[in-house]
This record gives structure tokens, sequence and C-alpha cells, in this order.
């Protein structure tokens, strides 16, 4: 297994991609190539691709390998400084209140120097992107912005503008500026367009579904009960399924549950049964499991005898 190393010094693509092997993620060489230059340069990578293909995986995997603390901002409609910075514990400060009144220290001490404690670094909740300026180990930890197109645009600029220098300034307090910069990968699932300020301060990366044969290769890599054969012929189901045109095509992680599911109801060799009565695991939404009874569940599994 390849030793946690700081991410600057990184020596090759070839590194990269061992190590995450090491962390059951298979990196192709071009992704591993973007994760490589993103660790040297110290700059955010952007990952883009349709849900499932293992966007948010990157960084998990990123996080075991160096050994840095994973800090996860999970983006949403509404996202403010509140939720994704900091913000002020008023329990703590209504409790430090109350107990100055108790002990009289109210009479003894001026208002403004009270006002000044409530707003001591004692007081303050850091929230992930304020967190992630902190490396107390010396490892830099590993912050994932996830969905960034799900927050509203005016959270974007903010991002953009803590990313540019790495600095977060509480105006109470002062500012916070990251000795480590930390590796940041932000996801994408191209509900809206990421805005180009922001794809020009990142690395950009867009993650493809994987041919068949690498994606037999991860089921054997991450569910190595599953037989070799049906990985294969799982593998083989979704690449087709992903040439429908179907509303939700079936990502990586639909194709893991389903392999799973079919040993569950040991299935070792796919036919027609098998794959209507577990299809809910790889197709998610109604109309695309119409589709494909529309079109036969037969007709399919046929193609992986002419495989």
């Amino acid at each position: 297994m390849v030793p946690a190393a700081p991410a600057n010094e990184v020596a090759s693509v070839d590194e990269v991609v061992s190590a995450l092997y090491d962390q059951d993620y298979l990196a192709d060489e071009g992704l591993a190539t973007a994760i490589y230059l993103a660790l040297r340069l110290h700059r955010p990578l952007l990952l883009e691709g349709e849900a499932g293909v293992g966007k948010t995986e990157v960084a998990r995997a990123l996080a075991s390998w160096t050994g840095g603390e994973l800090i996860r901002l999970q983006c949403y409609e509404g996202l403010d400084a509140s939720q994704a910075v900091y913000e002020w514990d008023y329990s703590r400060q209504l409790l430090h209140l109350r107990a100055a009144e108790a002990t009289g220290a109210t009479t003894q001490a001026e208002v403004a120097d009270l006002e000044d404690e409530l707003y001591d670094e004692r007081f303050l909740v850091r929230r992930p992107l304020l967190r992630s300026l902190v490396a107390p180990s010396g490892i830099p930890p590993v912050l994932l912005i996830d969905e960034v197109d799900r927050a509203d645009d005016e959270f974007e600029a903010f991002l953009l503008e803590i990313l540019s220098d790495y600095a977060i300034t509480v105006p109470e307090v002062g500012t916070f500026r990251a000795e480590i910069p930390p590796v940041v990968v932000i996801t994408s699932n191209r509900t809206r367009d990421v805005h180009d300020a922001l794809k020009r301060r990142c690395l950009y990366h867009w993650i493809q579904h994987p041919d068949v044969d690498r994606e037999v290769e991860i089921l054997r890599v991450r569910a190595p009960h599953v037989p070799a054969a049906l990985a294969r012929d799982v593998a083989t189901v979704a690449a087709e399924l992903r040439d429908m045109g179907l509303y939700k095509p079936p990502g990586v992680a639909e194709t893991l549950d389903w392999a799973e599911a079919l040993v569950l109801v040991g299935v070792d060799d796919l036919d027609e049964t098998a794959m209507e009565f577990t299809i809910g695991t790889l197709l998610k939404y109604r109309e695309d499991q119409d589709r494909l009874r529309s079109r036969g569940f037969g007709e399919v599994v046929g193609l992986l005898r002419e495989a």
C-alpha cells in the first residue's frame, strides 16, 4: 500500500493511479492526470459527470490515501455562509451572559468588554469551509464541495472568493488563512452550468461512464465475491442501457448494487426473470423501467449470448 505523502510530493501520474487503486478506486489516466496536477499546483479540481460515476468517491479515496481529514460540504439551494463558513453559538453566548449576571460581573465590567467576550473565538462554530483552512496534523484536509450546481449563484461567487487565497475574514475575530492549502474537490452533476469564473479557478475533468472492461474491473475490486462471469453480464447490460437514452442511466453505484442483489438472490447466470425481479436496484425511475419492459428483458439478455 502506498504510504500517506504530502500532496506536493506526489511524483507521477502512475503514483496517483497506484495510490487510488490501493483505496479500491480505479482511475483512468485522464482522471489520474487531473488529480496529479491539482495536487502539485494546489488548484481546486472540478469534476463533472452524471450521477453515479464516482465523483464523490475521488475525494474519499484522496483523504484515505493522504491521511487528511475529509470535510464535506453538501450544496443545496439556499446554502449560505452560516451553514458553509461559520456562525456564532448563540446558546453558549446566552449562557455566558447569564453566568456573568449570576456572579455580578455585569456590574463590575464595562458593557463593551462583555460584548467583546461574546465574540471570542471560543463561541465561533466553524463550518466546513472555515474548518478546511486548518491542518492541525500538518496534512492538508480534503475539502469536498459536493454538487455545487445545486447551490445558488450567490454562493458560487462567495466560494470563488474563498478559493482565490484560501482565507476567510470573520469581522469580530480577524482573518483565518490556511498555512497549508486544503485539497479541494468540487463536484457537479451539471443540473446547471457552473460559472466560467469558478471553472477558470479550477482544473477540470469530465468523468464518463466506464466501458465494459473497466466496469468489470471495478466490480471485481469493489465486490470481489461477485463471480467474474456475472460481473461481465452486469457491466454489459449497464452499458447497453446507457445507450438507450434513459432519463437516469445507471451509474457505477447502481451496477454495484445490482451485482450485489443478484448474488444475494442466488443468480449465477443472468436471465430474463432475474433481471425483471431485480431491475429496481439498477433503474430508479418508473419511466425507465417501463421503457426497458417495452423493449423486452429477453432482448437485452440475449445480447449477452452474442457478446
